[in-house]
């Protein structure tokens, strides 16, 4: 299983950018996808969820109303607009087969991309 994560980079503070997660080696339908970001000298934090069959979503309250997590096939988007200089960080992209009420907690995710830069400048 692999998870290949695309789409970072630089933007100014209002922009938007939109990161794709193309997932192979398994049948993804019954996985919960998931974004999570690490900023510069602090912890993996959980970003956004989306469940299998597409049935439900779930962000961090520091990103809603401004992202949004979808999925086609075996690829999961993260579209992010309003950005602010506060989103830089690396975002990794999580698959696994879980519980709702271990959706927000990386350690419960088996699969993990390799991550993509985003910065957003002031």
């Amino acid at each position: 299983v692999q998870l290949q994560a695309s789409g970072g980079g630089l933007v100014q503070a209002g922009g938007s950018l939109r990161l794709s997660c193309a997932a192979s080696g398994g049948t993804f339908s019954f996985y919960t996808m998931a974004w999570f970001r690490q900023a510069p000298g602090r912890r993996r934090d959980f970003v956004a969820t989306i469940s299998p069959g597409d049935v439900g979503t779930y962000y961090t309250d520091a990103v809603k109303g401004r992202f949004t997590i979808s999925r086609e096939g075996n690829t999961v988007f993260l579209q992010m607009n309003s950005l602010k200089p506060d989103d830089t960080a690396v975002y990794y992209c999580a698959a696994a087969i879980l519980s709702i009420g271990d959706r927000v907690h990386g350690s419960k995710y088996h699969y993990w991309g390799q991550g993509t830069l985003v910065t957003v400048s002031s």
